[in-house]
């Protein structure tokens, strides 16, 4: 059914055509909208305005779009300019999440765009009384091939009006063998700015008349409100007002500073009560909840073929919680009146943040414009709509714009963390060495606590006295529980957990590290009891090409030489070399990941000297944009698995600076050295987690190489692996 005509600007995007297609979004950001309009515009100046729901997190997606629009529109990058993240202007594209920005958006894009470039071409066809196979494209200009002196351009046949025409499903699109811009390196549109310090990110956000907020939390989440003596700041300069809402408190001056003063010198009281377990309990008290089970796989006779098999092995892997640490601490911008509320905010997902912010006010959401400005990168939910919802309550009070920037500690310690996890594996050989059994159990919270609604915020749940939302669902940590090896008795069950102590959310990948750590590890386990080189032993039981692609093209280029495992022969400084293989969520990006360590047995420090990485995502949009993805995923999932582990007492959270936090330094980072498989003949797929998933194993898998000693529980630090050394001198 064709919607009716929009305002003669196609640019000019109604809020409500946005609202009404909102609610039939699906959960994931693969929006249903067709409406060629809600895509594209052709603006009078002959440049092309591109929508799209989805954010610029740092990975590089606002220029990779870009490209996808002008391959399919024959139009030069340049005049391609981004639109992402508006709730005015935008179509609702739920969250930027699952490495699914190219996958979803680009493939609405191409299609908008791929329609678009037909109707421009029947169009001129018309006006020049031409056939459309006499007809070519350059640059934005449709000209007859014989006679390229008769043309007309894209801004004189649309320049400003809606094409009022719905995308088809079987849109004819270019040959990938064509393209020209698709498959070329152009550089990021962003970073000209951001290295030349121009305004760029939230925390830059400057309006007129606005005032500063700063929190005042309670020590931990499950304190309660005593007492507050506002008589305690009376005398700070700029100061427009203390607000107090249950738990929710906040401070709003004229200047940052003064609203800092504020914020350290308002004496509240709280009572505070034990309500976490003690960390060295933390897996015990995880294993101890009654859970909800999901078995993902049941292939076989599991049973049988265990109690057949000639050796079995039994492993258990710990994952702890993990800190965004994103460099730049949360922010954001709120401007509420009586007929508008205006938010800027860098979250990933606008629409539904939107809604959770109109429930916080109680509002409509109509009377919400939320638009995304890039922030600190978190590839899933840090502070940053939590900062928002401190924003939008402080404006509310004050009536003024307000800027909430969160500190150090307060990203810390209240935005989510990734879960903690326990993952149990047993496999089962035979008298040959092959894999004839395997039994996978994770145990972990949801990995989903976005923000739906008012309760799901930190605000939210300090106005209410809550210390947490609870969701109906779970999600998350079933990613990347299953392998793709070809085992012939093999059963995979997920046991979700119905509470966190914790508060936990998305975080890089969901549960496909952790899953995939546990994995790949426990394969080497099984290569090292079978007396199989690593990396023979995968390949052994890998079916699919692709897959086995992947693994040869980063052997290659580390020049990987068979080998058993590791012998028996400790030295002070010991060397190996480990390999992991990963294919996201069984069916997105393949990747594998050798890494090359080098282990100072007498300190336990481990010194990860190169990473060698090989990816496939299909069809490569940017080359150069892919291996910044790449190189990112590799050093931050490498800080995750040597350095990072959110510490807390049975009251609070004490990861709360750099110092109890620590991340891998720019003197850590190993040399990464990636080979990219190009697959123009397969759909594009996303680059922004895959690489993530198989670090841990890898260098794991190396510490065994180098050591015998095996490490099963993230981060390797040195006091995990001397106690791991001893236990494999013994």
């Amino acid at each position: 059914m064709a919607k009716p005509d929009k305002q003669a600007n196609s640019e000019s995007k109604g809020r409500q055509s946005r609202r009404e297609s909102g609610r039939r979004e699906a959960a994931w950001g693969q929006a249903l909208t067709n409406w060629l309009d809600d895509w594209l515009a052709i603006n009078p100046d002959g440049t092309v305005t591109a929508f799209s729901g989805k954010v610029e997190l740092g990975t590089g997606v606002r220029t990779a779009l870009a490209q996808i629009v002008a391959e399919e529109l024959d139009v030069s990058f340049e005049r391609v300019q981004m639109v992402m993240g508006d709730t005015e202007r935008t179509p609702d594209e739920g969250y930027t999440a699952g490495s699914m920005t190219i996958n979803s958006s680009g493939s609405a894009l191409r299609n908008a765009a791929a329609h678009a470039r037909q109707l421009l071409l029947k169009m001129a066809a018309k006006r020049m009384n031409a056939r459309l196979q006499d007809l070519t494209v350059q640059d934005g200009v449709i000209m007859l091939i014989q006679h390229p002196e008769r043309k007309v351009s894209y801004a004189e046949l649309m320049g400003g009006k809606p094409f009022n025409q719905e995308v088809p499903e079987n849109v004819v699109l270019k040959d990938a063998s064509t393209y020209t811009v698709v498959g070329t390196s152009s550089p990021r549109a962003d970073i000209p700015g951001k290295v030349s310090g121009q305004p760029s990110f939230i925390q830059d956000l400057r309006l007129p008349g606005m005032l500063h907020g700063r929190l005042v939390r309670p020590p931990s989440a499950s304190a309660e409100f005593i007492s507050m003596d506002e008589s305690s700041v009376a005398d700070i300069p700029g100061l427009v007002k203390v607000v107090r809402d249950g738990n929710f408190i906040g401070v709003v001056a004229e200047r940052e500073e003064q609203a800092i003063r504020a914020a350290e010198r308002l004496k509240v009281e709280w009572r505070e009560k034990a309500s976490l377990p003690r960390m060295p309990d933390l897996y015990t008290t995880l294993r101890s909840q009654p859970t909800q089970d999901n078995l993902l796989l049941d292939q076989g006779d599991t049973e049988t073929a265990f109690k057949q098999a000639a050796v079995q092995l039994h492993a258990t892997y710990y994952q702890p919680y993990h800190a965004h640490a994103s460099i730049g601490p949360s922010c954001a911008v709120a401007d509420v009146k009586e007929d508008q509320i205006t938010v800027w905010a860098s979250t990933p997902g606008p629409y539904p943040l939107s809604n959770a912010l109109a429930q916080l006010l109680e509002v409509p959401v109509e009377k919400i414009h939320l638009m995304h400005v890039e922030g600190a990168g978190s590839y899933g939910q840090n502070g940053s709509d939590d900062a928002a919802a401190d924003a939008v309550l402080l404006s509310q009070a004050v009536g003024r714009p307000v800027r909430v920037q969160w500190s150090r500690q307060d990203e810390f310690v209240w935005e989510p963390k990734a879960p903690a996890m326990v993952m149990e594996l047993q496999g089962g050989l035979d008298e040959r060495g092959n894999v004839v059994a395997w039994d996978y159990h994770v145990y972990s919270p949801s990995h989903v606590a976005r923000a739906h609604g008012a309760d799901d915020l930190v605000a939210g749940q300090l106005i209410r006295g809550q210390t947490g939302s609870h969701f109906g669902f779970s999600f998350g940590a079933e990613r990347n529980a299953p392998t793709n090896y070809s085992f012939p008795n093999q059963r995979v069950t997920v046991h979700y957990l119905a509470d966190s102590p914790l508060r936990a959310s998305s975080f890089r990948s969901l549960g496909g590290a952790e899953n995939t750590f546990a994995n790949e590890s426990f394969m080497d386990e099984l290569a090292a009891a079978a007396g199989v080189d690593a990396l023979e032993f995968r390949l052994r039981y890998l079916e699919d090409e692709r897959a086995r692609e992947v693994l040869k093209a980063a052997a290659g280029k580390a020049g990987w030489e068979s080998h058993p495992a590791w012998q028996g022969k400790l030295e002070k400084l010991a060397q190996g070399r480990g390999v992991a293989f990963g294919w996201y969520e069984n069916d997105q990006a393949l990747v594998a990941s050798i890494a090359e360590v080098q282990v100072d047995t007498a300190s336990g420090a481990v010194r990860v000297q190169r990473m060698v990485v090989a990816h496939d995502c299909g069809l490569i949009i940017n080359p150069d944009g892919v291996k910044n993805q790449i190189e990112g995923n590799t050093i931050q999932s490498l800080s995750r698995a040597l350095k990072e582990e959110v510490q807390f007492d049975a009251y609070r959270i004490k990861s709360i600076d750099w110092d109890t936090y620590p991340i891998l330094t720019f003197s850590e980072v190993p040399d990464v050295e990636i080979v990219l498989l190009n697959h123009p003949d397969q759909p594009a797929l996303g680059a922004g987690e895959p690489s993530a998933i198989t670090t841990a194993a890898a260098v794991a898998n190396a510490i065994y190489d180098a050591t015998g000693a095996r490490l099963r529980q993230i981060p390797f630090t040195p006091e995990r692996v001397k106690v791991a050394l001893q236990s494999a001198i013994r």
